[in-house]
């Protein structure tokens, strides 16, 4: 249950603490993405089924930009919500946590956290603040399997055999990759989805990057990012309408099978398996292919976190809900209501089975370390906020690749001094 920024009126999702207590209300933030509202109703309503004694109001807010900036805002002005999900990785080192956030490293229910989890919401000072919320997920191509059948195409293993297949889709006269430009975070994944290519090309290239010792707009390996995005945009591979489409859309097309190919979030398949579940088994998933196919995998991402801020008064409160999202009855009552789409890192918490198709194509990714790599964000701390804006600009041609990476450079470059990183 939920309440949009708009000032639509409040519903509420029922909770309470594990001791007898007054009631207490808890206010919590989420973003408007529909896996990461699943997830936290979903933990919301579990937890009020076995402490029914405190009522959670749950906001919704803008994603991209606008929501880092709500964030910051709120953070800044001590006015957040009692809990809130947000990032892992670059985008929680921005929130200046040591200032901002209660500090989680000595609570018990933190030992439940797979350690792996860990070094994406610890400061520079070596606090931990988040607890992870729902799946580990991939970065790369989600695509329609019974359009690769019908047309008998092959899952790429380079870059130039998934244009080949793309150019085998538009003469059949359907969409060969779907953007969704009305949701700007949308635009990046061609870009973001592509690294993994640049550590097969040049490890350790994170530790020059977060150095100041390696550009994108100067490297050949990083560059291809964006010029993958602006390879595809000039050969006509997009549908029409992909500066207004939404991220809605791009899900439609893809389970439909009007569009074979949506570069995006694994997570996505949450969304499809709720709204077009009819279409689950035609919906699988492939790493973005690079220029070495001996070298094929996928960048992964970790789970986004619940925090907590200092400026909460209701911490107890709240850090008995981050207890209960750290117990394996937590994350399986998490993993039941917003469906199997990825790993959990809380210990002991198992995924059935009988997942679906582009869930179980995770595993050859997650199960080799040689065919994974962490998204950038997640080994440095810099990350500029106007990626978004740069992808969209040049996915519509306004901008070329070599440009944006340079602008980019820039707003990383501010960043990082924000960020007081050595050597910028």
């Amino acid at each position: 249950m939920t309440r949009w920024m708009t000032g639509a009126a409040a519903l509420f999702a029922g909770t309470g603490l594990a001791a007898a207590q007054d009631a207490v209300q808890l206010s919590v933030l989420v973003d408007n993405s529909p896996a990461s509202i699943a997830q936290v109703e979903a933990l919301t309503e579990a937890y009020t089924a076995a402490h029914p004694g405190v009522t959670f109001d749950i906001e919704i807010r803008p994603g991209s930009i606008e929501g880092d900036n709500i964030v910051k805002t709120r953070l800044a002005t001590e006015e957040m919500s009692d809990i809130f999900y947000y990032n892992s990785g670059s985008l929680f080192q921005a929130l200046a946590p040591e200032r901002t956030l209660v500090e989680l490293t000595d609570e018990p229910f933190m030992e439940n956290v797979e350690e792996s989890f860990l070094p994406v919401v610890t400061a520079p000072g070596g606090g931990v603040y988040g607890v992870p919320l729902g799946p580990g997920f991939a970065g790369g191509i989600l695509y329609n399997r019974a359009v690769y059948d019908d047309l008998g195409l092959e899952v790429p293993a380079t870059w130039d055999a998934f244009m080949e297949n793309n150019a085998a889709i538009a003469e059949a006269g359907l969409v060969p990759i779907v953007q969704t430009y009305r949701d700007t975070w949308t635009a990046q994944l061609l870009m973001l989805g592509d690294y993994y290519n640049v550590e097969a090309a040049e490890p350790g290239w994170h530790e020059r990057y977060t150095g100041n010792e390696a550009k994108f707009a100067s490297d050949a390996a990083a560059l291809k990012g964006f010029e993958r995005l602006q390879e595809a945009f000039e050969a006509g591979y997009f549908n029409e309408d992909f500066g207004a489409a939404s991220y809605d859309d791009g899900l439609r097309m893809l389970a439909s099978g009007e569009a074979a190919h949506y570069p995006m979030l694994s997570v996505a398949v949450g969304p499809i398996a709720e709204t077009y579940p009819d279409s689950l088994g035609d919906i699988g998933f492939f790493g973005q292919p690079g220029d070495d196919p001996e070298a094929n995998g996928a960048t992964i991402w970790l789970p986004n976190a619940i925090y907590v801020p200092q400026s909460s008064e209701n911490r107890e409160a709240a850090l008995d809900v981050l207890a209960f999202a750290a117990s394996v009855e937590g994350c399986e009552a998490v993993l039941e209501g917003s469906g199997p789409t990825g790993p959990y890192l809380i210990k002991g918490c198992e995924l059935p089975e009988d997942v679906p198709p582009a869930v179980a194509d995770l595993e050859p990714y997650f199960g080799d370390p040689e065919r994974s790599w962490p998204a950038l964000e997640f080994l440095s701390p810099v990350k500029g906020p106007a990626l978004p804006q740069l992808t969209v600009e040049v996915g519509s041609g306004i901008r070329s690749a070599q440009d944006a990476a340079a602008i980019y450079d820039e707003d990383v470059r501010k960043q990082a001094l924000q960020l007081g990183l050595e050597g910028w």
